[in-house]
């Protein structure tokens, strides 16, 4: 039967109910007694253990005993201040500062004292009350996301973002990186010497292919937002999938594609038959490709069949979404590159961005971006320009951004992809005329118009329209 008895101060409890027992209380996840020996231990020999607890990122928190919390930060400050930690004058510490009697009176600060015979123990100790910490975080975790999906929020995708969130904050808070040593690091020291060496820069992120573009960026970097704007009919959908490509088959890195735009059946057909060098233009009822073309598309379907790719064609898919499974794939594949094609395509489902489209435009950038951050790898994201390269019949500028302000300021690394081809008159009469068609055929450019870490510049390309391919372009012959 249940006491009607108070529960003990400093003893929190949850209550739980069960079928069968009404008003039943369950005590939280606790271990009293670990938490009793790694603070003897730490009374005991303060430099040796305060100082590992510092380490393990323990805090007052990890406590179930409020009271041993607080004695824990007492002994924290003194072992900063480097004060010396005796049992006397603690003792008295305390009592001027009115937390003694918190604690259990002087009897129970020395029993706290002479608790552990021997700190043998204290990092098998550590780990259980840590550990006890972690249940504690997901039971108030999930008993407040209990709570409020009873008030029946609006917004149940947000809700559900959230109520996720807090789980992977949990688990990130329990994660520790120590030091590493020295030598294990030499060979990778050696490594980028030979390529400064060989006239090899080394990159600090995933390689795209194009040569120029690693040297400016110096890679793909974790945490960065890579936005390729351009009109449509532009080819950045062929320009992202060939980074993609070659970052999921040549280097074998998990890879999420998001297609707002183009089902899934149509982005592998484009990357299959791009990757065989094999033109679209030639899918015709009774079709007959030679045998090497052949063995090319069957080469290429086996590749990307082992590649590590990933593509997710929801269409107008949510930012709370895209958080949601990123989280996922990150956890089961590992996922080092995400691309969405395109921000302009996606939805924020928040009260605030509701009759703006600017407000939204910039939640879903800046979600993108703190997303990045979070899973601390790279994304790429395609972007629509407004019409200003047309009226101008110029090269892009980042004000043609739609929606810029927020993508101006939430992205690291901006490419303008333009074709001047485009632009031609296909009607100009005249050998001008025809020489300039003839000159800007295939020709392409991305102009780094942005980059936070490094030069902006040009990156000069070849497109290869019947292949949906971006070359680097050759370097012209000088008269």
């Amino acid at each position: 039967m249940p006491s009607d008895s108070p529960p003990k101060k400093d003893s929190p409890r949850l209550q739980v109910v069960e079928d069968g027992d009404q008003g039943a209380a369950r005590a939280l996840p606790n271990a009293i007694g670990p938490e009793k020996s790694i603070l003897s231990s730490m009374m005991q020999e303060p430099t040796e253990y305060i100082g590992a607890a510092i380490e393990e990122h323990l805090s007052p928190g990890h406590f179930y005993i409020p009271a041993h919390g607080v004695l824990y930060e007492v002994l924290r400050e003194l072992y900063e201040n480097g004060q010396p930690i005796e049992l006397v004058s603690l003792t008295q510490l305390l009592k001027d500062r009115g937390l003694l009697e918190n604690l259990g009176g002087p009897g129970e600060l020395t029993s706290i004292y002479t608790y552990s015979p021997t700190a043998a123990h204290f990092e098998h100790h550590l780990g259980i009350v840590k550990s006890k910490h972690i249940l504690r975080s997901v039971i108030s975790s999930c008993t407040e996301s209990i709570s409020k999906a009873y008030e029946d929020p609006e917004d149940v995708q947000s809700f559900l973002d959230a109520v996720e969130a807090k789980v992977f904050a949990i688990k990130e808070d329990s994660e520790v990186q120590g030091e590493t040593k020295v030598g294990d690091l030499i060979e990778g020291v050696i490594e980028v010497l030979q390529q400064f060496m060989h006239n090899e820069r080394p990159l600090e992120g995933v390689s795209t292919k194009y040569t120029k573009l690693d040297e400016m960026s110096k890679g793909l970097k974790p945490g960065e937002m890579f936005i390729i704007a351009a009109r449509p009919s532009m080819g950045k959908t062929s320009l992202m999938m060939n980074i993609v490509e070659h970052v999921a088959i040549e280097q074998d890195i998990p890879t999420l594609v998001f297609s707002c735009e183009m089902s899934a059946q149509q982005i592998v057909q484009r990357l299959l038959f791009s990757r065989a060098r094999y033109s679209m233009a030639n899918l015709r009822p009774g079709l007959q490709p030679t045998k090497e073309e052949l063995q090319n598309i069957l080469d290429a379907s086996k590749q990307l069949k082992s590649a590590p790719l990933y593509i997710d064609d929801t269409p107008a898919i949510p930012i709370g979404d895209v958080r949601a499974k990123a989280r996922r794939k990150k956890r089961d594949s590992e996922i080092g590159l995400i691309a969405v094609d395109y921000l302009q395509l996606m939805r924020s489902n928040s009260r605030q961005a509701e009759g703006s489209r600017e407000r939204e435009i910039a939640e879903i950038s800046a979600g993108l971006k703190a997303l990045a951050k979070e899973l601390n790898i790279p994304i790429i994201v395609l972007a629509q320009l407004n019409r200003g390269p047309e009226q101008r019949g110029g090269a892009p500028r980042m004000s043609d951004l739609r929606e810029s302000g927020s993508l101006e300021q939430d992205a690291d690394l901006i490419g303008l992809l333009y074709r001047q081809e485009y632009y031609d008159n296909p009607t100009s009469e005249g050998d001008d005329a025809d020489q300039e068609r003839d000159a800007n055929q295939g020709k392409a450019e991305l102009i780094i118009a942005k980059n936070r870490n490094g030069p902006t510049g040009n990156v000069e390309l070849t497109f290869l329209k019947e292949l949906m391919r971006f070359e680097t372009r050759a370097p012209e012959p000088h008269n």
